[in-house]
């Protein structure tokens, strides 16, 4: 089944989504929000979506960047499969990173999970949500803001989820009730083994249950196959433990 780009309601504006749904079954189904990378809503993502929604799940893809701009308008210009590309995607992409502040996006959640309630064929009951690399803090930032909502918290190649930073998602972690997995990327500037263990302390202080693993030799963007960080194995790696993760907190 293809996915299918809706527009919802957001804090300050009108946000585009990518919808999947279960290719096969009747439903209803348990709600995903996936969030997207710094690159934005592209066909990797919707791939990605679909292939979640295809375990059974209806997924959610918002363009956490609609105070910039649409889909469209914030489409990479360039390959990214080549390092140059990929860095160049980068340059015009990391300072809407930094616009999106924790006030906005913990707003944005509350939108966010509204809109995937109002889906036809979602099952009540708690959600999942998954993030990749900076869509890995806001996958965080839902579970703690949101914690009678959210059962299940992917984050894979995530940076900043544990900084020296007052507004750190990792500060929050207590008032989450979720079960989380973590799948980092070696090497990664924005998430070293400092900060994977101030994460990792974080999660047993807060009585959480989790996995807080490094996958060795992976980059940052690992399950971006459409950048030159791909690695392949680190990918199914990540498909398998999220798919763990939603399958044994989220259906019965």
């Amino acid at each position: 089944m293809p996915t299918e780009l809706i527009e919802i309601p957001a804090p300050d504006g009108t946000a585009e989504a990518v919808v999947a749904r279960p290719s096969t079954g009747d439903g209803p189904f348990p709600g995903v929000i996936l969030y997207m990378d710094a690159f934005g809503l592209r066909p990797r993502i919707e791939e990605m979506a679909q292939r979640i929604a295809d375990w059974g799940y209806v997924v959610l893809a918002p363009n956490v960047f609609y105070r910039e701009g649409t889909v469209q308008d914030l489409a990479p210009g360039v390959d990214m499969t080549s390092p140059e590309g990929r860095q160049a995607a980068g340059q015009a992409a990391f300072p809407r990173v930094g616009r999106l502040t924790a006030d906005k996006a913990v707003a944005d959640a509350a939108a966010w999970i509204a809109a995937l309630r109002r889906l036809d064929g979602v099952a009540p009951g708690p959600i999942g949500t998954t993030g990749y690399c900076m869509g890995a803090r806001l996958a965080v930032r839902t579970a703690t803001s949101q914690p009678q909502e959210v059962a299940a918290v992917g984050g894979f190649h995530g940076g900043g989820l544990a900084s020296d930073e007052p507004d750190s998602p990792h500060l929050r972690l207590q008032n989450a009730r979720a079960r989380f997995v973590f799948l980092h990327a070696d090497h990664d500037r924005s998430m070293g083994p400092d900060a994977i263990a101030r994460l990792g302390a974080a999660l047993a202080d807060a009585g959480l249950e989790a996995s807080n693993e490094l996958y060795p030799g992976a980059a940052h963007g690992y399950s971006m196959a459409d950048t030159s960080s791909y690695d392949e194995a680190a990918t199914e790696e990540h498909f398998r433990r999220l798919r763990e993760l939603l399958d044994t907190t989220l259906t019965v």
